[in-house]
């Protein structure tokens, strides 16, 4: 077993800082597109970014079972302070399935080729860089979506 106590820190982060963007913008700004093509609200990104965690510790490295509807993320819709005890339950349980495993080990199942990711088998550690990759360029698509949205609120 490894101490996965770093890696959930920088996870824990990336989390926190989302969801100090939702709790600034409130539910009604938060839950706004902004005025660009194929844009999603900064919501529909952090619920996207918990379903990313969740899937690829909880399914791919640690083999629950999981039910995910990937498109419906990005039109997912809800309140920050629900989202944020969402995550909260989502770290137990992260600190859980990563308790039993080491990074060099394989994960026990294997993503379906739909779903971005890398293209070949990775380990564990391989898995958790992907998620932590997924989370921090969503956590600047967040900012930016928050500076747009309160750039159009200002006009």
């Amino acid at each position: 077993m490894q101490d996965q106590n770093e890696y959930l820190y920088f996870l824990r982060r990336a989390f926190d800082g989302m969801l100090d963007v939702l709790e600034e913008l409130g539910d009604d700004l938060a839950n706004t597109r902004p005025p660009l093509p194929g844009a999603n609200s900064v919501y529909a990104i952090a619920y996207h970014c918990a379903a990313v965690a969740d899937y690829w510790t909880g399914h791919v490295i640690a083999g629950r079972e999981i039910d995910r509807d990937r498109a419906s993320e990005f039109t997912a819709t809800g309140h920050g302070k629900d989202l944020h005890r969402q995550v909260d339950e989502l770290f137990e349980q992260l600190k859980a399935d990563l308790a039993q495993v080491t990074p060099s080990s394989s994960p026990r199942n294997t993503p379906p080729a739909d779903f971005e990711g890398p293209d070949r088998p990775l380990s564990v550690q391989g898995v958790q860089l992907h998620v932590l990759e997924e989370l921090a360029q969503h956590y600047g698509q967040i900012q930016i979506t928050r500076d747009l949205l309160k750039q159009g609120a200002s006009s």
